[in-house]
């Protein structure tokens, strides 16, 4: 008995469609699902092996507890009970700040983090840790400081583009747009556009590129004040469009007035001439922007964010087609947590405040647990991620959860993590669950697409938003819920709805449990807590999501939620949920002003300093690390930490230290033989890879690797190699830009 199944990956936040076939239970194959309205039949080599996802080895199938020799099954009502006991005892002790929740970052499926985030809140605590916080805390805090909201995430209009500039980006291998290769060879390829790479190597989409600035490596916020310091000269600022949607632009205008361009391109190691040529297409087209990693997690990453934000603004980018533009959410991705509101947390050994979808930074997390503060971390709740092979400083990160007096992992394998775990405790997979991800990836198109399960989990396995449903129960966080509602959930969900709206009415603790409350109703009747609360969010949509469904065709009405989750359920290839309002994206800039705020007071001092003779010398590499280790590089042999078993890359050069081919002469090193790459956090030893894509100086290791498959390790983590403190004000890790050292491998008797 065979049957294909519509569904969609989950190795990354593109989520491309997907049919998979299921012969006897077991999936056996994927293709490309060609009715996605989305991906269209598009998807990487990664979703076409999605199959080694489903079925690694060390599969946890039953609740774990921690003894002495190493892990004993154990039944769920014990797990929960002691679980439940012991996180309670902590907080009545320690209080509410020793306690963390670290989840909500699964590039398959975000409805546990509605569950974990409610459960926090109950035992009230804020401390939410997420993989948002590791990319993007700097870019969501200028965001919110500049246009209103750190949920504003300004994406790239790209299919009304006519020039796309990709800075740091290697969307060849990274993706991050949907059927992102076809799209950037498109714009490529015609004659009425331009593809923009700014990028120290000669990556994949640089090597398409129409131009492409090669920029020194950490120079990219020289680089910026020097092409906004040109258009400044020029006059090709759009004054128009500043007079109408900016705000402080003459307050910051003479930051960049006399600045010498021509020193700071060629300390950029660029030629003036293209760099000049740029600018000019920049005052003339309609462009937009796709950062990445290159700035979000390079030297100066919110300085050079800064800066290419203000270069948007002044070019009359934002908020128009083709340029920047503030996409249509079905819920935003996160939400808005200013740090200059009393009332927002900030970390007790680091002081950072959560920025990037509310979340605080994982790099910080180690410190906050080893901190010898009464308020410090002591128990750690994580769900669906593996953060000693995610986040920064391995080392670090043992050492911390080593201490911790409770660490419960929600997990589908015994992972890095798991292995330090108190209790491990067995999740289903996303195709074993419904699930769904709100990555606002389209504009002006809302897409949203509900994956169903295919096959059956093993054991007892539950979904994750289930085992915190199930805690939360046991902690007494869910009112008592009363007979009658069990009943009509049995009934339509109308008529659910209704009597659910009534009853929480009158208690007070509804609507603060409400994930658990629908788990527990719906939620049973159909085996999925995480499907029910997928309905509850369309029945309490945000009123700006109720106006983009009606304009795809969703008339407004008390079950437009309703009508638009039957029709998910109807389609499960997805679908157009909402339309955005194209014509008035500005209106959704929610700064005091309306406008786009450019002065950002906290940033003044650091970008009048810059300058090309502070650069150079700052660049200087030290002589014990004369290199720059790029720790990270995407490629199409991985998927962060999602793809275990290493027979899907066989015969591949997977995990690789790749150099420029001079520098691997210099150091008379060969291609293939096995070198020691050296930071300040330690050594790791991998096959040498000479590849003239590299930059000259630098040196690239891929993440998601180091991983414990059966008894062996599946090539090398990068995080070894990582310091956590190695960090930009608002915690994210510095990975573009890791000063190291390579040679040969030492030979051992």
């Amino acid at each position: 008995m065979e049957k294909w199944y519509k569904t969609g990956c989950v190795l990354c936040a593109q989520n491309c469609g997907l049919e998979l076939l299921v012969e006897d239970g077991r999936i056996v194959k994927s293709r490309p699902d060609k009715q996605n309205p989305r991906s269209r039949g598009y998807v990487c080599r990664k979703g076409l092996n999605v199959v080694y996802h489903q079925y690694p080895k060390d599969r946890i199938t039953e609740p774990l507890k921690k003894v002495k020799d190493g892990f004993e099954a154990i039944t769920w009502e014990q797990a929960i009970g002691e679980i439940a006991e012991k996180m309670q005892a902590i907080a009545d002790k320690h209080g509410p700040r020793s306690l963390a929740y670290m989840g909500g970052s699964a590039q398959g499926g975000h409805m546990e983090a509605s569950f974990g985030l409610s459960w926090l809140r109950a035992m009230g605590s804020q401390y939410y840790y997420s993989s948002a916080g590791q990319e993007f805390s700097d870019a969501w805090w200028l965001f919110g400081r500049m246009l209103g909201k750190q949920y504003n995430l300004a994406i790239p209009d790209e299919h009304e583009t006519e020039m796309l500039v990709a800075w740091g980006w290697n969307g060849m291998m990274s993706h991050q747009m949907p059927r992102a290769r076809k799209t950037l060879t498109a714009i490529s390829r015609d004659p009425n556009k331009i593809l923009v790479s700014v990028d120290p190597r000669k990556s994949e989409t640089a090597a398409i590129a129409n131009i492409h600035l090669s920029v020194r490596p950490g120079a990219d916020a020289l680089l910026l004040k020097a092409m906004i310091a040109i258009i400044v000269r020029q006059g090709w600022e759009k004054s128009q469009y500043i007079g109408d949607h900016v705000k402080d632009w003459d307050k910051i205008r003479p930051w960049f007035e006399g600045f010498d361009f021509r020193a700071a391109i060629d300390a950029c190691g660029l030629e003036f001439g293209q760099v000049y040529e740029l600018c000019r297409l920049m005052s003339e087209k309609n462009w937009c922007v796709h950062p990445d990693l290159g700035l979000y997690m390079g030297r100066k990453n919110v300085l050079s964010l800064y800066l290419l934000m203000i270069m948007g603004a002044v070019c009359g980018t934002y908020g128009v087609r083709g340029g920047n533009v503030i996409p249509g959410f079905v819920v935003p991705l996160g939400f808005h947590a200013d740090e200059r509101d009393p009332k927002t947390w900030r970390t007790v050994a680091a002081d950072i405040p959560p920025v990037a979808a509310g979340s605080f930074p994982p790099a910080v997390m180690p410190e906050e647990i080893l901190a010898d503060h009464a308020q410090r971390l002591r128990a750690v709740y994580v769900s669906a991620v593996n953060p000693l092979r995610a986040y920064p400083d391995t080392n670090a990160y043992e050492k911390a959860f080593s201490g911790l007096d409770l660490l419960v992992v929600n997990d589908i394998v015994m992972s890095e993590t798991a292995r330090f775990a108190h209790y491990v405790l067995p999740c289903r997979t996303f195709y074993e669950s419904w699930d769904t991800t709100f990555f606002p990836n389209t504009f002006p198109e809302v897409f949203l697409q509900v994956r169903r399960p295919v096959v059956s989990p093993p054991g007892v396995c539950l979904e994750s938003s289930q085992i915190t449903t199930l805690l939360a129960d046991k902690m007494g966080m869910i009112p008592e819920i009363p007979e009658d509602l069990h009943k009509a959930a049995k009934d339509d969900r109308m008529t659910f709805g209704a009597k659910l709206m009534q009853w929480a009415g009158t208690e007070t603790r509804a609507m603060s449990a409400m994930p658990f409350v629908l788990a527990k109703t719906i939620g049973q009747q159909w085996d999925s807590a995480a499907l029910a609360a997928i309905w509850g969010l369309l029945m309490t949509a945000p009123k700006a999501f109720r106006k983009n469904a009606a304009r795809a065709g969703f008339e407004p009405g008390l079950d437009q939620g309703d009508r638009i989750f039957q029709a998910l359920l109807d389609n499960p290839q997805g679908l157009w949920t909402g339309v955005a309002d194209t014509e008035h994206n500005m209106e959704l800039i929610k700064t005091p002003s309306g406008r786009i705020e450019v002065f950002v007071p906290e940033l003044e001092a650091e970008t009048k300093a810059l300058d090309a003779i502070s650069e150079i010398s700052e660049l200087a590499m030290p002589e014990e690390f004369p290199m720059i280790l790029h720790a990270g590089r995407h490629m199409d042999c991985n998927a962060n930490t999602l793809m275990r078993n290493p027979e899907w890359n066989l015969g591949k050069r997977a995990c690789t230290v790749a150099l420029h081919p001079e520098d691997a002469g210099k150091l008379g090193l060969e291609d293939g033989q096995e070198v020691e790459v050296t930071t300040a956090a330690g050594s790791l030893k991998a096959e040498l890879e000479a590849s003239s894509q590299v930059c000259r100086g630098m040196v690239i290791i891929p993440h998601g690797f180091g991983l414990h498959y059966g008894d062996e390790v599946y090539g090398i983590n990068v995080n070894y190699l990582t310091k956590n403190t190695h960090r930009s004000r608002f915690g994210t890790p510095i990975h573009r830009f890791v000063p190291c050292r390579v040679a040969k491998k030492e030979k051992t008797d």
